[in-house]
């Protein structure tokens, strides 16, 4: 088995369709030998109806349940099951070209030291977002970085989403812990971060990570998600968690250095942009997305402690 396609669901009945049915029009695939694996993340709706229904035309489809909820157990679930050398993750609202697997695979041959690729992400949404929402729409998985193969550099904290990120499974098994700090979202809990950690690790590692805008995929963007009751309690989660990536791999005094340096910097940039928006943070939503995540920054640390995160693993 050359490629696992892991798409890791919650409730996803209503959207797997339009993914399974994009997956039966790949092009170029015959030399490559896939499969097609659903992970249910404790769903209650009737997803294992649909799968049920599809895996009578698509035989290599096939599914687990993780009983753990978040994102980062049901990634983990996904290696752990996968019959792939590569395991390329979608999400069940996220929508392949018809070129994307070919993609997949020959970004592997052409790039022996890749641990992890990610795709390139278009947003299709339900209804027009609003003004300057490209500053923040990375926080939904848009990932637009060019024409060009790009490689993250090792000493940059920028990496990529989960959505169309391809890792070897090899390199996951070898350099990535088995427990890590963030789990991911649940219901009535946005703290978010776990794929950021799980690359740090990689980032961490001999192994590149790598962009690669061959690999096209489209985010389907509900209305709900452009609403500031969705958008600000999401950036929240992003920033709670960011403690755990700004300082991973440091330790002892340099750890505690690094941390005063983050707070000083967030707490400035606070100001700033209050000195900037001003009243206009209640009416912006943009505006009111990047405060939530700036002040949700500036507690990071002191909320992943309190709530009992950081004595998970050692760091």
């Amino acid at each position: 088995m050359d490629i696992t396609v892991a798409i890791p669901t919650y409730n996803g009945a209503a959207r797997l369709p339009e993914v399974f049915r994009q997956l039966q029009r790949q092009e170029q695939t015959e030399a490559i030998a896939w499969e097609i694996l659903v992970v249910d993340n404790n769903s209650t709706d009737s997803i294992q109806e649909v799968i049920a229904q599809f895996q009578t035309i698509m035989p290599h489809l096939r599914w687990c349940r993780e009983s753990m909820q978040g994102a980062g157990f049901a990634r983990r679930c996904a290696f752990r099951e996968a019959g792939g050398g590569l395991v390329a993750f979608l999400d069940d609202d996220t929508i392949p070209d018809a070129r994307w697997l070919n993609a997949v695979a020959q970004f592997a041959k052409t790039h022996p030291r890749a641990g992890a690729y990610a795709s390139r992400v278009h947003a299709d949404y339900a209804v027009p977002p609003p003004p300057n929402f490209d500053r923040i729409a990375a926080f939904l998985a848009i990932t637009e970085r060019g024409d060009q193969p790009l490689l993250y550099r090792k000493n940059s904290r920028l990496l990529p989403p989960s959505a169309g990120l391809v890792v070897r499974k090899s390199v996951w098994q070898q350099f990535v812990p088995q427990e890590m700090i963030l789990s991911g979202r649940t219901e009535g809990n946005m703290l978010t971060g776990e794929d950021l950690e799980m690359l740090s690790h990689i980032q961490a590692s001999p192994w590149e990570i790598w962009y690669n805008p061959a690999m096209e995929i489209t985010h389907k963007i509900p209305a709900g998600r452009l609403e500031k009751r969705y958008l600000v309690p999401c950036l929240r989660g992003v920033g709670l968690s960011r403690y755990v990536t700004r300082t991973m791999g440091t330790k002892g005094v340099r750890k505690y250095l690094l941390t005063l340096a983050y707070l000083g910097n967030d707490l400035k940039k606070i100001l700033w942009h209050l000195l900037k928006y001003r009243t206009r943070v209640r009416t912006d939503l943009v505006a009111a997305c990047e405060l939530s995540l700036l002040t949700s920054s500036l507690i990071s640390p002191f909320f992943l402690w309190r709530n009992g995160y950081l004595g998970k693993r050692k760091s």
